[in-house]
């Protein structure tokens, strides 16, 4: 077993702290002043109105959010904050995981493979529920290995709070649940724990962490269960979207770290039939979570982070397989450290690229076009604001509402008039405010203004805005004037 001091110095802990600081350092500056895209803007209004739970999500990222504004301001730091700084944290669970489940060169290596991974090294400042997912995820596995080593039962009452704070994350997490369930009924040595008052013990600590979100779906008709639930196996089969999605899935891990994890599953896989607990431990874990992206696949689009809390795993195979090599020069030890580099280069060059534009040449193909040309469209939209006189904005689209919210913070009241359940945190607004003239603004591709004119005598068009980067189109945006009340400005409100 390798010794910390056996090691090349990129490898021991003061070598991973440099690196991993170094990244953090650059994640930081991103943080700070990239803009932010439409879901980030959408969860920040959750910060401003903390809640139990929430239509789309579980609450966890509103309240990281809350305490980033804060500590920070309602900023786009303060909107980020907290999700960089838990990447320190997941970064120095798995190095503790990887360490006492195999050896320290395990470990260096999974830190490595984790934080040079496109979907970390790029995704890592975005405000989303897979930031904390992600996290907790991870925190529950540590909370497994130190349990698995130690024999303590104990332990299982952490596995129980990370797994608890973990749903209220994500429901993701419910698929590291059965992953547990699964190493507890292969593994003969795990099987001990079933009669073990602290594994029942823990699991009612999960669900008491749960109950937020249990009571606020069950006083709106589990409306967010609905939603969540309800993707997959809701249409046919079809093997339009599979190849799609491993092709992100390698993509995002980074192609030559994928290779290595593919390797490193191979070798767990010998292990997990001899029963090896460790490796049954991190094979069995993704696997439900794993099973279900591939299934919904043969549905429907899985979003590229959707697998997100899968990464700490994958990155234990990669660097399960390169720790195999020992020190030997072998190509493959050769591809694991262009790996590394070709993940923190990109990963430079695209932050730096998401603050200070390179080119607008790809336009929408750019990955970073959600962050561009907000600022330009928030100054048209205050202009004609001021010369209409307008009392309140209204939008019919979540992403846009938030961007809008973000740009016209302490000047216009912004109201999204359609899927009011996204809302339901919030006061509502007062009615008198919409007899006073107002503006709409929406997507020219999703114009809905025709709608409107139910509600309103006028509805006139004042403007099409650009948004743009360097001087490229990305996205045309109307603007109406509404004045006029005459009926229901908001649709009826439903949970489904």
């Amino acid at each position: 077993m390798a010794q910390t001091s056996d090691l090349p110095f990129w490898l021991r802990p003061t070598g991973l702290v440099v690196v991993v600081g170094l990244l953090t350092a650059l994640k930081l500056f991103a943080a700070a002043n990239a803009y932010i895209v439409e879901d980030e803007a959408y969860y920040r209004i959750w910060g401003l109105y903390p809640a139990l739970s929430y239509y789309d999500h579980p609450p966890m990222i509103g309240w990281w959010i809350t305490a980033g504004q804060v500590l920070f301001g309602d900023t786009v730091f303060g909107l980020r904050a907290i999700v960089v700084l838990s990447g320190v944290i997941g970064s120095l669970a798995l190095w503790r995981t990887a360490r006492i489940l195999f050896d320290a060169r395990t470990a260096g290596w999974a830190v490595l493979f984790l934080n040079t991974s496109l979907m970390i090294g790029i995704g890592g400042i975005l405000a989303t529920p897979d930031a904390p997912s992600v996290v907790f995820w991870g925190l529950t596995f540590w909370a497994l290995a130190e349990l698995t080593v130690s024999k303590n039962p104990n332990w299982w009452l952490v596995v129980g709070l990370m797994a608890g704070l973990g749903l209220l994350s994500k429901y993701s997490l419910l698929f590291l649940g059965a992953g547990i369930v699964l190493w507890l009924l292969w593994v003969p040595d795990a099987r001990r724990w079933w009669t073990s008052w602290q594994l029942w013990a823990g699991g009612a600590l999960a669900l008491l962490c749960f109950s937020p979100v249990l009571y606020w779906n069950h006083a709106h008709e589990w409306a967010s269960f609905y939603k969540q639930f309800g993707r997959a196996g809701s249409s046919g089969y079809t093997a339009k979207y599979i190849f799609e999605f491993l092709g992100a899935l390698v993509g995002l891990l980074n192609p030559l770290i994928a290779l290595l994890a593919a390797g490193g599953a191979a070798i767990l896989f010998k292990a997990l039939r001899a029963r090896d607990s460790a490796a049954s431990l991190v094979l069995l874990t993704a696997l439900p979570f794993l099973c279900y992206l591939l299934y919904h696949s043969l549905h429907s689009r899985v979003q590229a982070n959707w697998p997100a809390p899968l990464f700490p795993a994958f990155a234990i195979m990669a660097a399960v397989f390169v720790a195999s090599l020992g020190s030997d020069r072998t190509i493959w030890r050769k591809a694991a450290m262009a790996g590394i580099a070709v993940g923190v280069l990109v990963a430079a060059l695209v932050q730096f690229h998401a603050v200070y534009p390179i080119t607008g040449q790809l336009a929408r193909k750019d990955p970073t076009f959600q962050l561009r040309g907000w600022q330009e469209i928030g100054a048209s939209l205050n202009e004609l604001a001021e010369q209409e006189r307008a009392a309140f904005l209204l939008t019919t689209s979540y992403g846009l509402n938030g961007q809008a919210d973000f740009l016209m913070k302490d000047r216009l009241p912004v109201f999204q008039t359609t899927e009011r359940i996204r809302y339901i945190m919030m006061p509502d607004p007062d009615e008198t405010l919409f007899e006073k003239p107002g503006l709409y603004i929406t997507e020219k591709r999703r114009n809905k203004a025709g709608d409107l004119e139910r509600a309103f005598d006028t509805v006139e068009e004042l403007a099409v805005l650009e948004r743009k980067v360097k001087g490229v189109p990305l996205e045309e945006l109307v603007v109406y004037r509404v004045e006029g009340l005459k009926g229901l400005v908001f649709e009826p409100l439903s949970v489904r």
